[in-house]
């Protein structure tokens, strides 16, 4: 179901463990080829697909395509909202629907640099309602919930998300080829590792001039269908817990 269809009586006739989903993203550079909706077609997509498997027992809120995209500010076209402010444009999407009675939110994020402002909104809207015992909220991203796309396609060059890499690239040219620039020729922009295992603060800049980190020379429609079913399959899964969820245990 889609929050946009129902009426307010109808919202309400739903009970409070139906799930309300938001769909988070962005508009943002995405280097030389993409358009700065890459990341709200994307995850549009996915949701579009989605969508019809769960039927009336999950509720999608309207995408919400501001993100926070500070750290590309050096390129023309990203729209931002600041860390906190978007921060609190979450959690007061969280307020709305804990004041009219739901008690199972989740984010679903299609843009990297949302992805600690949800879990940051989430984890101070749940001290915000501590005294509600029955209260779920969570936050996943698309990319992160266990898919090993390369498993299922061994020519896939990448084995993570970047940015306006082979496999955003790939999505594209399955969901909206006539958006896609020029992609067959630029040069891969190692992913790298940042420090990592720990983390590095960072914008754009540092890491590339193009604007894209990965391979996008690589990417076809072909991988970009194998890796909308597996995300897509993904998403619905976790959306089945979440409505499954009995109300009181800590696993889902």
């Amino acid at each position: 179901m889609h929050l946009t269809d129902l009426s307010s009586p109808a919202l309400a006739r739903l009970g409070s463990d139906v799930p309300i989903v938001f769909p988070v993203a962005a508009i943002e550079q995405h280097g030389t080829h993409l358009p700065v909706c890459t990341d709200s077609l994307l995850l549009g997509e996915i949701v579009a697909r989605v969508a019809p498997r769960l039927g009336d027992r999950v509720v999608f809120a309207p995408l919400l395509w501001l993100g926070n995209s500070h750290h590309h500010l050096d390129f023309p076209g990203t729209v931002s909202a600041a860390p906190r402010t978007y921060l609190d444009v979450l959690g007061d999407l969280l307020d709305c629907f804990v004041a009219h009675g739901f008690r199972r939110l989740a984010f679903i994020n299609g843009h990297g640099g949302n992805d600690v402002p949800c879990k940051q909104a989430i984890f101070e809207a749940r001290l915000r309602h501590r005294t509600t015992p029955d209260l779920l909220l969570l936050a996943a991203t698309y990319w992160s919930l266990g898919a090993r796309p390369w498993e299922h396609d061994p020519t896939l060059v990448q084995r993570e998300m970047g940015h306006a890499c082979e496999w955003e690239t790939a999505m594209m040219l399955r969901a909206a080829p006539h958006l896609v620039g020029p992609w067959a020729d630029l040069e891969p922009v190692p992913l790298g590792t940042g420090f990592a295992p720990g983390s590095r603060g960072w914008v754009m800049a540092d890491r590339s001039q193009p604007g894209h980190i990965g391979s996008p020379h690589a990417a076809t429609a072909t991988k970009g269908e194998t890796l909308f079913g597996l995300f897509t399959a993904d998403v619905a899964a976790w959306l089945e817990r979440v409505a499954a969820w009995d109300g009181h245990s800590w696993d889902g």
